[in-house]
């Protein structure tokens, strides 16, 4: 499970892209998470960013809470993969 200081700082630093949603999920959000686990962040955008701004954000929330971080976009998701993902979510924003 990550922490009310984690919750903030990826509230904090996915505010500027104005996201409709973020979430995690995975062993984090199941709390079964190892020092070997990442991060699972699923964010909705409000409107489209490009690939380098994405990438940019998984490596400023990684660097900020010193854990890998798993950044996904809900277009991105996998419809197969998608009742996995809804049954840990835990919504952030």
């Amino acid at each position: 499970m990550i922490s009310i200081e984690q919750k903030n700082i990826i509230k904090k630093a996915t505010s500027k892209f104005n996201p409709k949603m973020v979430a995690i999920f995975g062993s984090y959000a199941r709390n079964e998470q190892t020092t070997s686990s990442d991060l699972d962040v699923l964010i909705d955008f409000e409107s489209n960013i490009n690939l380098l701004e994405l990438i940019g954000l998984e490596q400023e929330l990684s660097e900020l809470l010193g854990i890998k971080v798993d950044l996904v976009t809900v277009k991105s998701v996998n419809e197969k993969l998608k009742s996995y993902i809804n049954t840990d979510l835990i919504r952030i924003v």
